[in-house]
């Protein structure tokens, strides 16, 4: 695996805890935030063939 997939894997995983935890709290904008880099890390991945699991 390059450092590119890993670095990409290793946001895809923080961004859904992130948002994970802003849900929790009931912090919308955070989770909108969070849902928004997620959304864009993955259509990153997408375009790289960079396969990521569902969360």
């Amino acid at each position: 695996m390059d450092a590119f997939t890993a670095g990409l894997q290793q946001r895809i995983k923080a961004a859904q805890t992130d948002l994970t935890l802003a849900r929790e709290t009931g912090d919308d904008f955070l989770a909108d935030v969070e849902l928004a880099e997620l959304e864009d890390l993955r259509r990153l991945a997408a375009e790289h063939g960079v396969q990521v699991e569902a969360a």
